[in-house]
């Protein structure tokens, strides 16, 4: 990166600069003894030419849009078109969540993101002995297609992008999703947007989970293939780092085991028979936006790179689009305080920044309020506008990556990508993710990681503003969103009459055909979208995977 005589120079310089600074530490002592990223990396007082003098700028930076990738994955970034602005959004009914979709439409957000309340993010209908209690509570309650048409009535699903939040369950949600838009007269080719529908994640940290591992991941690969022959705008999985991190992973431990389930789903779609090129392109990811500024950005930058090469080197993929990795951020949700909730505004606008600066195609901004209930409409505006002035005030889309060559990201880059690839190698030696899972690896360094972290904010090492450091007695009140109770009797009641007028028998036809399908390992998609279509309920569909796969228990090992 650097002349020789540069550096000679540049070291030179260090020299004078590190007696200054000893002379002045000795009258005014450094704030902190040991200063880390909140992931614990070390960091330097000052990067140098002398931190990344072995770089490569055309291997290990490059321009966006070319390979590594490591400044962006489009040419123009943000100069030619911004994020998509995607805030998650859904509580009680269908009729509520299409309301708030439409009122944050009306606002200025260019995507729409679902959240689904427990019952459905488990399998179980409203109706369940499983599910009383839950309805609507920390997201949209679906039972049946008639609770999606409703969802996205009204909503133009063939021009605006639709994210569901939702795993075990993923394939189902996305047959009804198609089924709505078809009645509706909208071809599935037409359809944009992204189930969550990441398995693998959910055994390591998030923990909503149906079936085994090797029966879910044939889920999983079911929809990539239907998504690369049938819905070709459609990203059919969304490869998560988010509830990784949240769970208590650093970001090296973000990356490492977020990557590596990519390549676990890249690898069994090959064993399918797919060409890497067919569906590579609509593989997407999801990572967390936490509060340490430079560790995201570096994190970001390090995550692109390391793809481009795992696809391009570990699977032999020639088709550019397969190199790249686009992703989605949402803020993070554990750096949240309910002390001092106003707090939470400045926290979610930083990190919120360094999933711009750090390249992100698309971002949702959490509300200040979601530490204590689902968002308020006051609330999630605030939030929506955060992401708009972001992008319209104050200057940071004017140029493309403009922290690429700071010796800090640079040097801190390549750090999180060695820390990462140290997760990965030895993931390797083990068999792959699978028998990692197995083997408890990724939870328990997962759970280490979150016991160090507990243990350095209990002693005020990390630091919380307004929860461990600043604190008031003061009590500020926050408007809270409630969910009616009433609304389960009416989702209850509303299934009741679907089941009664549809056809039945064609209902038990369509779960027996189903469940052959699972049984005689057949892609499952047009089988489910037979079911959506003859209205069988959710949890119809998911109890006969449950009866041909079975149930997963989590192991819990400690």
């Amino acid at each position: 990166m650097f002349k020789e005589d540069q550096m000679d120079k540049a070291n030179k310089m260090h020299s004078h600069w590190d007696a200054r600074c000893k002379k002045s530490f000795s009258k005014f002592p450094p704030r902190k003894e040991r200063c880390t990223t909140v992931s614990d990396l070390p960091i330097k007082s000052i990067y140098t030419p002398e931190d990344i003098k072995e770089m490569d700028f055309a291997e290990d930076i490059g321009y966006p849009g070319f390979y590594p990738y490591t400044r962006g994955v489009q040419p123009t970034m943000y100069k030619g078109r911004l994020w998509t602005m995607r805030m998650f959004a859904g509580f009680g009914s269908a009729k509520d969540t299409n309301e708030r979709f439409k009122y944050l439409v009306q606002q200025g957000q260019t995507g729409l993101s679902t959240a689904f309340d427990m019952p459905t993010l488990m399998g179980y209908d409203t109706g369940s002995t499983r599910a009383k209690g839950e309805c609507g509570k920390c997201g949209v309650a679906i039972d049946t297609l008639a609770d999606m048409e409703q969802l996205f009535d009204g909503l133009p699903v063939d021009k605006i992008t639709t994210s569901m939040t939702i795993n075990p369950p993923a394939a189902i949600i996305w047959a009804m999703y198609i089924a709505a838009a078809e009645k509706r007269g909208i071809p599935r080719a037409k359809l944009g947007g992204t189930i969550q529908n990441d398995m693998l994640k959910e055994f390591i940290a998030q923990k909503t989970f149906m079936c085994p591992p090797e029966e879910s991941v044939r889920v999983v690969v079911d929809t990539i293939e239907f998504g690369a022959k049938e819905v070709p705008k459609w990203n059919t999985v969304s490869i998560s780092g988010y509830h990784i991190r949240e769970a208590g992973a650093t970001a090296a431990q973000e990356l490492a085991f977020t990557l590596y389930d990519g390549i676990t789903y890249v690898e069994e779609s090959i064993k399918r028979g797919l060409d890497v090129d067919a569906f590579a392109p609509r593989l997407s990811f999801f990572f967390n936006a936490h509060i340490d500024f430079f560790e995201e950005i570096a994190k970001y930058r390090a995550a692109r790179r390391m793809w481009a090469r795992f696809m391009k080197e570990r699977f032999k993929a020639t088709d550019p689009r397969s190199m790249l990795l686009r992703f989605h951020t949402q803020t993070a949700g554990c750096s949240l305080t309910a002390q001092q909730p106003y707090n939470n505004v400045v926290r979610t606008t930083t990190e919120a920044l360094s999933a711009v600066l750090g390249g992100t195609q698309s971002l949702h901004t959490n509300s200040l309020d979601e530490v204590l209930a689902l968002p308020t409409e006051h609330s999630v505006t605030i939030a929506l506008r955060t992401q708009q002035i972001l992008a319209e005030e104050i200057g940071v889309t004017n140029t493309i990556d403009p922290l690429g060559g700071s010796y800090f990201v640079e040097a801190l880059t390549n750090k999180i990508e060695e820390e990462a690839m140290a997760y990965i190698d030895k993931m390797d030696d083990m068999g792959g993710m699978l028998a990692a899972i197995d083997n408890n690896y990724p939870q328990k360094e997962i759970a280490d990681s979150a016991y160090r972290f507990q243990n350095q904010y209990d002693s005020g090492e990390q630091i919380m503003v307004g929860a461990n450091k600043y604190e008031t007695e003061d009590k500020v009140a926050v408007p809270l969103l409630e969910i009616n109770q009433e609304l389960e009797n009416q989702q209850i009641e509303k299934l009741g009459r679907i089941k009664e007028n549809r056809d039945n028998k064609l209902v038990d036809s369509s779960i027996d055909r189903l469940k052959e399908a699972c049984a005689k390992d057949q892609n499952v998609m047009p089988y489910l979208l037979d079911c959506a279509n003859t209205y069988c309920t959710l949890q119809e569909m998911c109890d006969a995977f449950r009866d041909v796969f079975g149930i997963y228990r989590d192991p819990g090992i400690f």
